[in-house]
């Protein structure tokens, strides 16, 4: 607002003669920071959402790669029981497993993008 001001004096435009002019524009001025202020935020906002989802996806691909190589399993040994129904559920439904995921992920963004998050 300053540089704005500054420049007005330097330049000294050709205005009315009306002593709401100056109000006028302060009062416009406001408006724009309040703006300004509202853009920051909304960028602070997704940056948060941003660093979230990076660090719980971080999060949880590292338990997910410990719990793997803490308890390896041969799936291939195993003939009978809930490890081979298991698999057998997997393979045949496999190409649907992503769906909850991608849903997950969505809400997750909605989420995000329209509470703001408080650290």
């Amino acid at each position: 607002m300053k540089e704005i001001e500054d420049f007005l004096r330097e330049n000294r435009p050709i205005t009315k003669d009306d002593p709401t002019f100056i109000l006028e524009t302060q009062r416009r001025m406001e408006q724009v920071e309040g703006i300004k202020g509202e853009v920051d935020r909304q960028r602070r906002h997704g940056r948060v959402a941003l660093i979230l989802a990076l660090a719980a996806g971080l999060a949880l691909g590292v338990f997910a790669t410990v719990i793997a190589f803490l308890y390896p399993l041969d799936v291939e040994s195993a003939s009978e029981g809930i490890v081979q129904s298991v698999r057998l559920f997997l393979q045949s439904y496999r190409q649907y497993l992503l769906m909850p995921v991608a849903l997950l992920a969505i809400v997750l963004g909605i989420v995000l993008s329209r509470k703001p998050v408080r650290l």
